[in-house]
């Protein structure tokens, strides 16, 4: 072989080897590309499991229209619903046909946040699941289904204290109207009434009257969730958080109120029965619930911002707290009227809110700002007591800071100390809140709110009450209020 074929069969074998380098850098290329891709796929479909088992599965297995939870009934005897002290609030009983029904032994007083088991509504709608569950014990299901008996269901631990539940539904007496009562660190629910109500024993001959009910006197909705309505005077609080928000010298704000105030191209706002306040700041304007101030203070507010600001607090939004609720709605924009501005805000206008939302926010503002998600589910647990899942607080939004809050809790406790909330003067605890009148139609008609916390430095418990127009027996929703706050502080 000479020198020149020689060096030809080097450089073949040299091209090989890079065609060879080559090839294999191809190959090893897309087999990472292809390994990368299903790697992908599988942190993906793990995301979504988490997510669907999170998120979404809880939502399918609670739906009403799921028929797979019900066939559960064939076998598991459903659970109890305990008070926070482990009193009985519903129970499966059998007849003496020997078949299965729920009974409610409180009647009346709990059946809007209990709920129907028929009709998958309160507590018996949101832990449908795990009333109709086990422990999962096998050996124990294997020990009934062999002597043809039904494994007992889960029993769920509410949240409610049964005296303080007792106290808001004596409270709010005869009339329509709701009351609702929390603990603002945690969004514990202690008390929720509302009111037409009905008796849950009743449900299976006259569920059919009660859908026949005009909305109006309905006594199906819970009005404390579902119910919507002007805010009145309590939506100062949000006219006054944007104001502080936009004005860092609010302290010196002053405003000569003669009963009413117009305001050019607008309209005129009286002040309550035409009051004529006289020289105000801002501690007394919202103490003594100005809508004269507060109509001028609204045409003076970035109605962007202000926008933003409800709509942090929940407006316009769903309040996605695991119940069944209505949205509030804040229809200002930059191109509103001054008309409709100055009667949004004074919380008339086209402003509607839910007594559960105005609660969260006024629970917010006693909890340094945070606005916690409300919880009536304590604890899931076995008939025999072990705890099975536990419910941990969450926070549902930010809406204002701690200063921001300490402000507003301030504004709060003048209006007990010097302004309309005054039958808490003499309490034996220190309150803060805001009252609220609210006009519904074209009349002197009127909603009467009372949104508040207590103790003022150390908040327990936070309050709201609505009572709609036609009220009778009793002042206003802070006389309801208070008997309310008088039991819980004994």
């Amino acid at each position: 072989m000479n020198q020149q074929e020689r060096a030809r069969k080097v450089k073949n074998k040299k091209n090989h080897d890079i065609y060879e380098k080559r090839r294999k850098s191809l190959r090893n290329h897309e087999t990472n590309v292809i390994s990368f891709i299903f790697i992908g796929l599988f942190l993906t479909m793990a995301v979504y499991l988490v997510y669907f088992n999170v998120a979404v599965a809880p939502k399918i297995i609670n739906n009403p229209y799921n028929k797979m939870i019900d066939t559960q009934q064939d076998k598991v005897v459903r659970g109890n619903i305990l008070a926070s002290d482990g009193m009985v609030l519903a129970s499966t009983q059998v007849n003496e046909e020997g078949e299965e029904y729920r009974y409610y032994p409180f009647s009346n007083m709990y059946c809007h946040v209990v709920g129907l088991k028929s009709e998958k509504t309160g507590i018996e709608g949101i832990a449908n699941f795990e009333l109709l569950s086990t422990d999962g014990n096998i050996i124990k299901e294997l020990g009934a289904d062999l002597q043809g008996q039904k494994s007992r269901g889960n029993d769920c631990l509410t949240t409610l204290i049964p005296s303080l539940q007792e106290a808001a539904y004596q409270a709010l007496g005869e009339n329509k109207g709701a009351v609702i009562a929390m603990e603002p660190s945690s969004g514990k629910i202690l008390a929720m009434v509302s009111k037409p109500d009905y008796n849950p024993n009743d449900a299976a001959q006259k569920y059919e009257e009660w859908l026949s009910y005009d909305s109006s006197d309905s006594v199906l909705l819970n009005r404390a969730t579902k119910g919507l309505y002007a805010p009145g005077s309590t939506f100062k609080v949000m006219t006054a958080l944007e104001y502080i928000r936009e004005n860092s010298a609010y302290g010196n704000f002053s405003y000569e109120c003669d009963g009413s105030a117009y305001i050019q191209g607008g309209t005129t706002i009286p002040c309550f029965d035409q009051t004529a306040h006289g020289f105000e700041n801002l501690v007394d304007a919202f103490s003594n619930s100005c809508n004269s101030a507060f109509s001028t203070i609204g045409c003076q507010l970035d109605l962007q911002k202000f926008r933003e600001t409800c709509e942090n607090s929940l407006f316009n939004q769903s309040l996605k707290i695991g119940m069944d609720t209505s949205d509030s709605s804040f229809d200002l924009d930059v191109n509103s009227g001054i008309s409709l501005v100055q009667e949004t805000a004074i919380g008339q206008g086209k402003t509607m809110i839910s007594p559960i939302h105005n609660l969260m926010i006024i629970s917010a503002i006693a909890n340094e700002g945070v606005m916690m998600k409300p919880y009536l589910v304590d604890t899931i647990q076995t008939s025999e007591g072990t705890v099975l899942k536990k419910t941990q607080p969450e926070s549902r939004a930010q809406i204002c800071t701690a200063d921001e809050a300490a402000t507003l809790s301030d504004l709060c406790r003048s209006v007990v100390m010097q302004g309309t909330g005054n039958l808490f003067r003499n309490a034996s605890y220190d309150a803060a809140g805001k009252t609220g009148t609210a006009q519904y139609d074209n009349s002197d008609n009127a909603h009467s709110w009372f949104v508040g916390f207590a103790p003022y430095e150390n908040p327990q418990i936070s309050i709201c009450v609505i009572l709609e127009g036609g009220y009778a027996k009793v002042a206003n929703a802070q006389q309801v209020a208070k008997n309310v706050l008088d039991s819980f502080f004994g």
